[in-house]
């Protein structure tokens, strides 16, 4: 089911989280130790959704790029791992090695850290300024699996770039589409 974004009010301050972090044996990892200096991407995904396989290599180039401008990228699985074992934390370490990205993946088991940011769909978008407030949701690009547009970034791109260089967000921001969160 192709599900969009709920679009979480614009200036609403970053929902604080803990989360285990697979990758690193569980460590308790959370929004404070992780956030980005300049700006944070939280990005709501999951190991098994065709939306997610489609951008995440993108989603790892533009880590690369502006990693190292201050901003930081969280990526957080909340899916119902009972019902979908393809999304359990092991499958997040192998998901990881085998996409190859290096910004941490938190798992989110009570899903309460997903109902807090209001996420609805994998991938959801969330890009917070250096006070943790929300500047940009939505989605990342025109781009679906199957539509033919090219996975550009260009969204993502134009929110990051208007951060680095003090201009004001687009006002209009379109949500992004994806797979319903798999909910408990």
């Amino acid at each position: 089911m192709n599900t969009p974004s709920n679009m979480l009010a614009l200036g609403t301050k970053a929902p604080f989280f803990e989360l285990p972090n697979p990758s690193k044996t569980n460590e308790i990892q959370s929004l404070e130790d992780l956030k980005g200096e300049k700006g944070t991407l939280v990005i709501f995904m999951c190991n098994h959704c065709p939306f997610v396989l489609h951008v995440i290599d993108k989603i790892n180039e533009l880590y690369e790029d502006y990693n190292e401008k201050g901003i930081e990228f969280i990526a957080i699985n909340a899916n119902n791992v009972e019902k979908y074992p393809a999304d359990s934390p092991e499958k997040m370490i192998e998901f990881q090695i085998e996409r190859n990205f290096d910004f941490p993946y938190l798992y989110d088991e009570s899903q309460a850290v997903a109902k807090a940011y209001d996420a609805a769909c994998t991938p959801d978008f969330y890009f917070f300024d250096d006070k943790l407030d929300l500047i940009y949701r939505g989605q990342m690009d025109d781009s679906r699996p199957g539509n033919n547009k090219d996975v550009t970034g260009e969204d993502l791109i134009i929110a990051f770039e208007n951060l680095l260089l003090g201009e004001p967000q687009e006002e209009i921001q379109k949500p992004s589409m994806g797979c319903n969160i798999k909910w408990k």
